[in-house]
């Protein structure tokens, strides 16, 4: 099975969900993106461009990277976990000192998208902890309580999750059996 993995905003191609679903045996499409070098338009081209070359089968995000794992899940009905995700970046991105605001309406304006998203294609996975991300509430309220996997002391980073066991135990609706 081949998935696509979308990092978060400074993060890595190689993080916590592609060691977790790598040790499980898939096989990781995982670019490396500069946030703040690309527009939100041309980073989602890049990453269709990317999920129609490799002909993946689902999408994992985290943090940032879920906002454009949720937008794609909607253009190619794929099943997405969320890791932590920011699907408020006009709201959150502000607050990172360094951060490009002159995107801030491109994500906004994008964001009218993710309110349109199949909650039945989303599993979002949460740290309870999360010292980054101020708005899950946003993110359980749109998908419900049952599509998010809530981790007591679970913080921003997915590795103070237990990504591998929650991924074993969703591999199979991850891959539509």
């Amino acid at each position: 099975m081949k998935i696509l993995n979308i990092h978060g905003y400074r993060g890595s191609c190689e993080n916590s969900s592609f060691a977790a679903l790598s040790a499980l045996g898939a096989e990781m499409i995982s670019p490396q993106i500069d946030y703040d070098k690309q527009s939100p338009d041309e980073i989602l081209l890049f990453l269709n461009n990317l999920w129609q070359q490799h002909n993946c089968q689902a999408i994992v995000g985290t943090s940032l990277g879920g906002f454009y794992a949720a937008l794609l899940s909607m253009k190619h009905y794929a099943k997405t976990v969320l890791i932590n995700p920011c699907l408020l970046p006009f709201l959150l991105l502000p607050q990172i000192e360094e951060s490009q605001n002159t995107l801030l309406f491109d994500y906004l304006r994008l964001f009218a998208d993710i309110i349109k998203i199949d909650k039945n294609q989303i599993l979002a996975i949460i740290g309870e902890q999360d010292e980054v991300i101020s708005t899950h509430d946003f993110t359980q309220n749109l998908l419900g309580k049952s599509r998010c996997i809530c981790v007591p002391d679970g913080k921003h980073s997915g590795w103070t999750l237990p990504l591998i066991d929650i991924f074993q135990q969703q591999y199979s609706w991850l891959c539509g059996h």
